[in-house]
């Protein structure tokens, strides 16, 4: 007997396009799960295989499908082997009846497995590139040098800024990234050496 399964990651995806190629393979009954794969409890993956006997064929529309890693696709298919049951894979055509199929099966898996281990081994090595040449993944950076020397004058300014609150608010930034980027005894420091500056150049006079 051939069970389908199908799976999409979310309430909002429609699985009927699965669902259409399960019938169309000719699966007797199917059971449909909308949860991520990386979840190892799917209930209705769970259902399926208390559904099943020896004999029987799991059949999903890819690999993928059945689960998001290697580990747990072939945790899958061990525990369906264990009960002399079956796995088809439409898309990548793969049928565990046969020795062939079996083997593909392997080959395939591991293939796959290699291919989200280069994605992310190139997306570590991009990001290395790039901070070696100064550039950092992610979002920019609020605090530029322009803007840091910016807020260094407004801080000196204590006519126009007379409290440490009239800086944060024209700089437009919070309190907590205002103290990691210049500490209190930094501000004070910075305060008083321009008053200390404008009184010489009073009595200078």
């Amino acid at each position: 007997m051939l069970i389908g399964y199908a799976r999409v990651s979310t309430l909002d995806q429609n699985p009927q396009f699965q669902i259409e190629e399960l019938r169309r393979a000719g699966c007797e009954k199917i059971f449909v799960e909308k949860r991520s794969g990386a979840k190892e409890n799917r209930p209705q993956l769970q259902e399926a295989l208390d559904y099943m006997r020896e004999g029987d064929t799991l059949v999903v529309w890819k690999l993928s499908r059945l689960a998001r890693s290697l580990t747990q696709v072939m945790t899958t298919v061990k525990r369906l082997e264990e009960r002399g049951i079956n796995l088809r894979a439409l898309t990548q055509k793969i049928d565990t009846t046969t020795p062939e199929g079996r083997l593909f099966f392997h080959i395939n898996a591991a293939f796959d497995q290699f291919q989200r281990e280069i994605i992310v081994e190139n997306t570590r090595a991009g990001l290395k590139s790039a901070r070696e040449h100064g550039r950092i993944g992610g979002r920019p950076k609020i605090m530029t040098e322009d803007r840091l020397k910016q807020i260094r004058a407004m801080i000196k300014d204590t006519a126009a800024y007379p409290f440490v609150s009239d800086v944060i608010r024209a700089a437009k930034i919070g309190r907590r990234t205002f103290y990691r980027y210049f500490s209190a005894e930094e501000v004070r420091r910075m305060r008083n050496a321009f008053l200390n500056q404008k009184e010489i150049s009073l009595t200078s006079l």
